[in-house]
């Protein structure tokens, strides 16, 4: 469903969805303005098209004993199809690595990865990351403290395009 097809109405259930995905459906449609049946029918339009794509509980790091977060940037010796594919397929097997982009400018990959602790992230990129064919250069950096995460993403232009 791309954006021009979600109105004021898609955009709350989003925003709502995005802030407590446990919401009942009767909350929820009250919440928006809509009977239980029509609301329902709503967020499963939305599912069926890939505009919501799963349901998932956030945990926080640090509770669960994982309080480090490094980015590493990543530069392959080539560029080439086969070695992309070769390196997104080993940081797919990574359940460290919680991000992953492709990237446009001086390297070639960004990751979000996360650990218990220095020498845990050493043993991740001698043991893996270091290991992965192609790779030509790492370079880590530790973030010292989190000053913003989000996971629900900006849904106001919606409103403002089917206004």
């Amino acid at each position: 469903m791309p954006s021009a097809e979600l109105d004021r109405l898609d955009q709350r259930i989003l925003e709502i969805l995005q802030t407590d995905a446990r919401t009942t459906n009767a909350d929820l449609a009250a919440a928006v303005g809509l009977s239980p049946s029509p609301c329902l029918r709503r967020v499963r339009s939305l599912e069926a098209s890939g505009v919501i794509s799963q349901y998932v509980t956030l945990i926080k790091a640090d509770a669960i004993g994982l309080p480090v977060t490094v980015f590493a940037t990543v530069t392959l010796d080539r560029q080439i199809e086969s070695n992309l594919e070769v390196f997104e397929q080993a940081v797919l097997e990574r359940p460290e690595v919680m991000e992953a982009y492709l990237m446009s400018g001086e390297y070639d990959y960004l990751l979000r990865i996360v650990v218990a602790d220095l020498a845990s992230y050493e043993r991740f990129l001698m043991d893996h990351l270091t290991k992965v064919t192609g790779v030509a250069g790492i370079k880590s950096s530790f973030a010292i403290r989190q000053v913003q995460y989000k996971t629900a993403l900006p849904t106001a232009h919606l409103a403002d395009s089917t206004a």
